[in-house]
């Protein structure tokens, strides 16, 4: 007979508590890939509401020039 496990469902970081701002260069490092591209939910662990938050805080980001469009 096959076990089954479930897997432990991912909570969103920033539905925790933690934040991200776009003059935060170094959390916002760990949302983008080595290309610079912005990096999936499914990889982020982020719920959809913050995943576009995410997104928007770092083309702010790329804006001010605090982290370049590509690496």
């Amino acid at each position: 007979m096959a076990e089954f496990y479930h897997k432990k469902k991912r909570i969103c970081q920033m539905c925790a508590g933690k934040s991200v701002d776009y003059k935060d260069v170094m959390i916002i490092n760990k949302y983008i890939n080595e290309k610079g591209k912005i990096l999936p939910r499914r990889m982020t662990g982020a719920c959809a509401e913050h995943q576009r938050h995410i997104a928007k805080q770092i083309k702010y980001a790329r804006h001010m020039a605090l982290i370049p469009f590509v690496r």
